[in-house]
């Protein structure tokens, strides 16, 4: 897709207004942030945008408010936080519009920084109003998007003010979409993805999509027992959707006429009991499993052969771990074959992305979090955006 950045805006910005759609929806406890990734993340933008000398306001949601006000809600809780990530002092506007914020745009000069309220106190926010976003966009020059993760949402702030101001990708959403583009819109093949996770049907659409894309499928974590039950494999008291398996054996035969080879375990670790370093550990062939254990991890010789599949890829895409990773020794598949991505990307030879929740932790558990390409933080777009899905806050700034 093409996409204007803020490269495509004139140099000098003063006079302008910036409205910008930004991710603050921060992880807290006892009113205190527990995570900056997101701030961290929306920094450069900020701080270039207020640079070239426009007066930058910031537009975010917090929580879900359900369209009303809630003061445990507010914006005004991070902009604490913002500021002490970007280094400048930031005022903050109850409002999203009307006169509250034509005046605080007044009071504000070249180069400051706004935040307005949490977009979600207002019910036309979630339902894309029409009338809401004009209101919105009244009090901006140009709109930038550096909100990913928010991007699969069709809401006021992050799609329908796209088509009523001139619209750029922040340098977040810049970098992300650069990344997604390398790993499975125009990536260098061969492609494989590795798709982890509990169960089969919180991921049918991603396999679904990437069974077509991609030339090498790694299925691992529990819907790997699925898979592995499709083909007639007793997986003992394993965590399995047997009411999935003819879904399962679809999809694997869509692969095979696609000419996408799907990986499954053929050694595996078991347990008769889900628990750190159990007595009853043992690693078998996936034939071997007895009615009494489950497979809580992908075997030392499958993931020895998985790294060696990497070797022969030029693209990586990961969501999700092999094993139940949260638990020793069954972080040991995820963990080795993290680090087979992250020596073969710092060698220059593969281009890994990954996202989502379990796999951020995971890469940082193998602490090569900073050695593979890219980590998305993005969550429900990443997942969205692996199914093939178009994500309406992307759409529209291609528009």
């Amino acid at each position: 897709m093409t996409f204007k950045t803020l490269d495509d805006l004139p140099q000098d910005l003063t006079g302008q207004r910036a409205l910008v759609r930004v991710d603050l929806n921060l992880p807290m406890k006892d009113g205190q942030a527990t995570d900056l990734t997101r701030v961290n993340a929306v920094a450069p933008t900020i701080l270039e945008l207020a640079d070239r000398g426009a007066k930058v306001l910031l537009l975010a949601h917090y929580g879900r408010p359900k369209g009303e006000r809630n003061s445990t809600m507010s914006l005004s809780y991070v902009l604490g936080d913002v500021e002490k990530v970007v280094g400048r002092e930031i005022m903050f506007i109850p409002e999203i519009t009307g006169p509250v914020v034509e005046q605080s745009i007044g009071i504000l000069g070249d180069g400051d920084i706004g935040i307005l309220e949490n977009t979600r106190f207002w019910p036309g926010e979630e339902a894309n109003d029409a009338a809401l976003a004009k209101g919105i966009a009244e009090n901006g020059d140009f709109y930038v998007n550096d909100a990913f993760s928010a991007a699969h949402r069709a809401h006021a702030s992050t799609e329908g003010l796209a088509h009523l101001l001139p619209a750029y990708a922040g340098r977040a959403m810049e970098k992300e979409l650069k990344a997604l583009d390398a790993a499975l819109g125009t990536p260098n093949p061969p492609v494989a993805a590795v798709v982890g996770g509990a169960k089969v049907s919180t991921k049918l659409a991603v396999l679904e999509n990437l069974s077509r894309k991609v030339q090498h499928l790694i299925i691992g974590g529990g819907m790997a027992n699925t898979f592995l039950a499709a083909n007639g494999v007793n997986v003992g008291k394993s965590l399995c959707e047997h009411d999935l398996t003819d879904t399962a054996r679809t999809i694997m035969d869509a692969a095979d006429e696609a000419g996408c080879t799907i990986h499954l375990p053929y050694d595996v670790v078991v347990a008769k009991e889900f628990a750190a370093n159990p007595p009853s550990l043992r690693v078998c062939n996936v034939h071997e499993v007895a009615e009494d254990e489950m497979i809580l991890d992908v075997g030392p010789q499958a993931v020895e052969a998985l790294g060696d599949v990497l070797k022969t890829c030029a693209t990586l895409v990961w969501n999700g771990p092999l094993g139940a990773f949260e638990t020793p020794p069954f972080d040991e598949a995820t963990v080795s074959l993290a680090k087979t991505a992250a020596a073969l990307t710092q060698a220059g030879a593969l281009v890994s992305v990954a996202g989502g929740g379990d796999t951020v932790a995971a890469l940082a558990h193998a602490d090569v979090a900073d050695d593979v390409t890219y980590i998305s933080t993005a969550g429900g777009a990443f997942l969205e955006w692996m199914e093939g899905k178009e994500l309406p806050g992307v759409a529209a700034l291609s528009a």
